[in-house]
């Protein structure tokens, strides 16, 4: 019978508003004199809220939540910014305290919250491995039985003798992670940290996560990634406004969380300003749907993926033409969507105009892409050209692909004729 590692009882968490020192006596004594007269904090940011009239209200980041995990799990925590995702991370990884409610935990837990977590930064990469194995309880011979590996893994071994101080955040990225992983913790909680690392790193995380839930031992997982979460989790659990609104199979959580996402795959293209061509016609608006009714980002194999883009012309344009470009989040060009291809061109453009675009029954490998689009007149004068100007998710699912689909094996999963000749 599966054993109970992590068990959580009416678990809430509060915070209090209030204003916060400047740093000086001087400051603060400006900042007291302002409210006092009535006028806004001198030291506010830009565009950011003025809490002073809220000092004293008490903010839930999460309220009456249950839950148990059992060894070996491997849990997504799914949720939009503010749901409380962090907070209960830090809760479980005993960073900070519960205000309310019960945790029980049996094990050792390895964390991975921010960058640079745990790390001293005037020690070097090796020092403080051996400074993370000795916080987790491990003696230095144990350590360095692990060493090598952890290094190879991290890729900086280049570096591993130099002062964390002076690492990128991806390399303190990398080395955090592998030093987590590699430690033997009867618990693993990684946080949406690895989006700092490049896309094969993400890769070679996601398949240690992997790999430490089927040696038995439990791995906790939040990501804002649905293909990444789908891959590497058996199980979901989706908070919303601190409480938990699902609790189940991770592919059902995804859907759900999908579900109530209206404002994904929606983009205004109006406002970008990294685009080149000569501004005749321009994109103004992108929309990624599955269906002619519901606006989505995420899909799953095997669906319709379609795009709908409103462009503005400012003079008339007898004859244009138009294509995308899909491209894997490696740099792999996926499709190549070209109107000209299709017999399809966009005649007597003036004002504004729409433009759907299909893939029908889409076969692409699960992982994050993005969409280049590209418009030139007759001649092929660029009129306007914007890279990265959508990006979706394609996730496992559906009735499409029974199989599991390793995204480092192809792009495109394509189910050709066979027969036997002989």
């Amino acid at each position: 019978m599966p054993k109970t590692v992590i068990s959580i009882e009416h678990l809430s968490k509060s915070y209090r508003l209030g204003v916060i020192g400047t740093g000086t006596a001087f400051r603060d004594l400006e900042r007291w004199w302002a409210k006092k007269r009535g006028q806004p904090d001198p030291y506010l940011k830009i565009d950011e809220a003025d809490h002073g009239n809220r000092e004293g209200e008490t903010i839930w980041a999460l309220r009456d939540i249950n839950f148990t995990v059992q060894q070996g799990e491997a849990l997504g925590i799914i949720g939009s910014n503010g749901a409380g995702k962090s907070t209960l991370l830090k809760i479980l990884s005993q960073v900070t305290a519960p205000t309310e409610g019960v945790v029980k935990v049996k094990g050792r837990i390895a964390s991975l919250l921010e960058v640079g977590t745990g790390f001293h930064g005037e020690l070097t990469g090796r020092e403080n491995i051996y400074l993370n194995g000795a916080i987790n309880g491990m003696s230095r011979a144990e350590v360095a039985r692990k060493l090598d590996e952890i290094v190879d893994f991290s890729g900086v071994e280049k570096y591993i003798d130099t002062p964390v101080k002076h690492y990128s955040s991806g390399m303190y990225v990398r080395l955090a992670f592998a030093v987590a992983a590699h430690l033997d913790p009867d618990i693993l909680i990684v946080d949406e940290v690895l989006a700092v690392g490049d896309a094969a790193f993400q890769k070679k995380c996601l398949e240690k996560i992997g790999d430490v839930s089927r040696e038995g031992r439990t791995v906790i997982f939040v990501s804002h990634n649905m293909a990444a979460m789908v891959n590497s989790c058996n199980r979901g659990i989706l908070l919303s406004q601190g409480k938990i609104s699902c609790d189940g199979d991770i592919r059902e959580t995804v859907t759900q969380y999908l579900s109530i996402q209206t404002a994904a795959g929606d983009v205004d293209l109006s406002k970008v300003v990294n685009r080149s061509g000569d501004g005749r016609a321009r994109f103004t608006r992108a929309v990624t749907r599955s269906d002619p009714v519901n606006v989505v980002d995420t899909f799953v194999i095997g669906d319709n993926l379609i795009f709908e883009i409103n462009i503005i012309s400012s003079e008339f344009i007898h004859s244009g033409k138009m294509g995308l470009t899909i491209i894997s989040s490696n740099g792999i060009p996926v499709y190549n969507l070209v109107a000209e291809d299709a017999g399809f061109e966009l005649i007597d453009l003036n004002g504004e105009s729409r433009v759907r675009v299909v893939l029908e029954n889409q076969k692409i490998y699960p992982g994050e892409y993005h969409v280049n689009l590209w418009m030139a007149d007759s001649d092929y004068k660029a009129m306007d050209r914007i890279a990265n100007a959508i990006k979706f998710t394609i996730i496992e699912g559906g009735t499409k692909v029974r199989r599991k689909l390793d995204p480092a094996s192809a792009v495109v999963h394509e189910v050709a004729q066979w027969s036997r000749l002989s």
